[in-house]
């Protein structure tokens, strides 16, 4: 009777959640993403095996690990692969707010290990890097903010962030962990020049980063140290960055053979910061090459996905996540062939790591989910109607 009266209504057909996922997201990101994983377990086969021997572990201690935690960095990055933009934003707050509640906290709880930084809190069968899973969700609480600001009459969010990225820098700094806070400086500059910086501006924040470097540098030994020894003319062959820069040179085009390299016997972070010079050794300059290739696929394709995107925060944030895995990846390829100052930096998804592993998959996770396509206008058509 009601249909007689008022008519029927046709039902919507909406697609299943996982086929739309699938159809939606970019799949030669994530298999790149998958390649590194498998390749950071070839590696860590070579490379942790002498460390697992000589503190009295099984040979494949730090390997089982390694596959744990990354394992559950897949699960997690296919997970918030699957978020909608709007729960992006929500997650990424509060994870942000956590981590930063828990950098905050590092003088009082945290420990060093014996490295001379206090940068995680021990757990006893694990520890907990809070600036590795700071940095995924500062780069989408900045996009936020500077998008908001975009809006008539919304909030100040460019100094907003920019409050929030000096603030982590200085509890960086004091840990210190200058490669960390260089890294949220540049994740915060990338974004605030693709809302549309004035040059002038961005050329002040190089000058400001640049003052301090000079004063880390003239206020910390340590800092004063690893700089000296880049701008060294000669490198101590017996330093770390000697071995790595001798297994890099023997592995030549093709490598001395699996198994074959000495600079996992020498290097003490031969399977986290210098895991690169393993490769090199081992599988010479052809895996490298595939290495710096699978990475450089992940974020050009993100950046040519997000080229089209009409939402200002989801260009924003997709834009800063795929600036910062790149150029993580590349300061540590880049300390280990001494282009770089050596920064204690791991290679996302290849080096060993929990904390880093991890945190790795919400970053590609959330990239994935902003690089998702969407039925849209392209950025052209807005431009052609306002031109008309």
């Amino acid at each position: 009777m009601t249909e007689m009266v008022y008519g029927s209504m046709p039902a919507r057909v909406r697609e299943p959640v996982l086929p739309r996922w699938w159809r939606t997201l970019d799949k030669w990101s994530m298999t790149a993403i998958f390649v590194l994983f498998a390749i950071g377990l070839l590696l860590g086969l070579a490379a942790s095996v002498p460390l697992a021997e000589s503190n009295n572990l099984d040979r494949f201690y730090y390997v089982t690990r390694q596959a744990a935690f990354g394992g559950l960095a897949l699960v997690v990055m296919l997970a918030c692969s699957m978020l909608s933009p709007a729960m992006v934003r929500r997650i990424a707050t509060l994870g942000f707010a956590a981590s930063f509640v828990a950098l905050a906290l590092l003088p009082v709880m945290g420990t060093d290990f014996g490295k001379g930084a206090v940068r995680w809190f021990s757990f006893g069968f694990a520890s907990v890097q809070p600036s590795e899973f700071l940095k995924p969700g500062f780069i989408v609480v900045t996009a936020w903010l500077m998008a908001a600001s975009l809006d008539l009459n919304g909030p100040p969010g460019k100094l907003l962030s920019f409050l929030i990225a000096a603030i982590i820098a200085v509890l960086l700094a004091l840990q210190p962990d200058f490669g960390q806070a260089m890294l949220v400086l540049f994740g915060w500059g990338v974004i605030y020049f693709v809302a549309g910086a004035p040059m002038a501006l961005i050329g002040s924040m190089i000058a400001l980063v640049g003052a301090a470097g000079v004063f880390a540098y003239n206020a910390s030994e340590h800092v004063a140290r690893r700089i000296d020894g880049y701008l060294s003319a000669d490198v101590d062959p017996r330093s770390q960055l000697g071995y790595a820069m001798n297994a890099i040179q023997e592995g030549g085009f093709f490598g001395v053979g699996v198994g074959a390299g000495q600079v996992k016997w020498q290097l003490p972070d031969a399977h986290t910061d210098f895991i690169i010079a393993v490769a090199a050794e081992e599988y010479g300059l052809v895996l490298v090459l595939v290495i710096i290739a699978l990475y450089c696929a992940v974020v050009v394709r993100s950046l040519f996905r997000l080229m089209s995107e009409r939402d200002p925060f989801i260009r924003l944030a997709g834009t800063g996540l795929a600036c910062i895995f790149g150029v993580q990846a590349m300061i540590n390829m880049g300390v280990a062939v001494r282009l770089l100052p050596a920064k204690g930096m791991t290679l996302p998804f290849v080096s060993y790591g929990g904390s880093s592993v991890i945190a790795a998959g919400i970053t590609v996770g959330l990239l994935l989910a902003l690089t998702r396509s969407r039925p849209q206008g392209q950025m052209s058509d807005i431009l052609f109607r306002r031109g008309r």
